[in-house]
């Protein structure tokens, strides 16, 4: 079994060598009361990503979920999933001094990217616990191996030459974590949240091609607006504000 610490961020961290989903304990565990906390996994048998898609989850790779009570009012709370996003990329710079941060940039709405090639991804969920709602923040990210196949590149620490374990990456990933939350502010601050991972995202000013349940939409992508929201530019002056879906570069760079 992989060794993780106890306590990591200033919570507990709860650890199992094999587990359905970290996302589902954590859910699990909040309704039964449990105390904010981190799971973490050496392997998943039914991980899962954005819209029920399933996350391979090859040990050797880091599974986490940070189980977070009222992380902000309802309204802001999606805005975490940024905040996770900084948050792992502040890690993987602490943990990889030789790796040149502009490297690694931020995909909206929750990816990891290294190169263009997909490292990491961020689910957020969220369920009511007594009076309380719970937000749970799974972010599992590609340390030794990468899934094949991929309608997207995606990539791995070691594939490209980076030596990093899960517990290396964990352990500044719970501190790093903490230190982006009280910049957010439980979303009071998201403008400086914002101005942060801008700094760090993947094609902005670029075109951009959105896949939404129904269509495809084209346009440059401008920014992300004070919700989180990606404002995109079309022809004519128009613009339109995409709350949720996948995003795919539209031009060759």
């Amino acid at each position: 079994m992989t060794e993780f610490p106890a306590l990591a961020g200033g919570l507990a961290v709860i650890h199992f060598a094999k587990i359905g989903s970290t996302n589902a304990e954590a859910l699990t565990r909040a309704a039964s009361g449990a105390p904010e906390q981190w799971i973490v996994a050496d392997r998943q048998i039914s991980g899962r990503g954005r819209r029920g898609r399933q996350w391979i989850s090859e040990p050797g790779n880091l599974y986490s979920t940070l189980l977070l009570y009222d992380p902000a009012p309802p309204a802001q709370s999606p805005q975490i999933c940024f905040v996770a996003a900084l948050a792992l990329h502040d890690a993987a710079c602490d943990c990889l001094p030789s790796l040149d941060a502009e490297r690694l940039r931020l995909k909206w709405p929750n990816d990891l990217l290294l190169d263009g090639k997909k490292l990491a991804g961020i689910l957020v969920e969220g369920a009511l616990a007594g009076d309380n709602q719970a937000v749970v923040v799974g972010m599992g990210t590609n340390c030794a191996h990468h899934p094949e196949g991929t309608p997207y590149p995606v990539t791995d620490f070691k594939a490209e030459g980076f030596a990093l374990t899960p517990p290396q990456l964990f352990s500044r990933l719970a501190e790093r974590m903490m230190d982006r939350l009280a910049q957010w502010q439980k979303g009071r601050a998201f403008a400086e949240t914002r101005r942060s991972w801008l700094a760090r995202a993947q094609d902005l000013g670029f075109e951009i091609e959105v896949k939404l349940p129904e269509r495809a939409i084209k346009g440059r992508f401008e920014e992300i607006d004070g919700e989180g929201a990606l404002v995109l530019a079309l022809p004519g002056g128009h613009r339109e504000f995409i709350r949720a879906g996948d995003v795919f570069p539209a031009t060759s760079r």
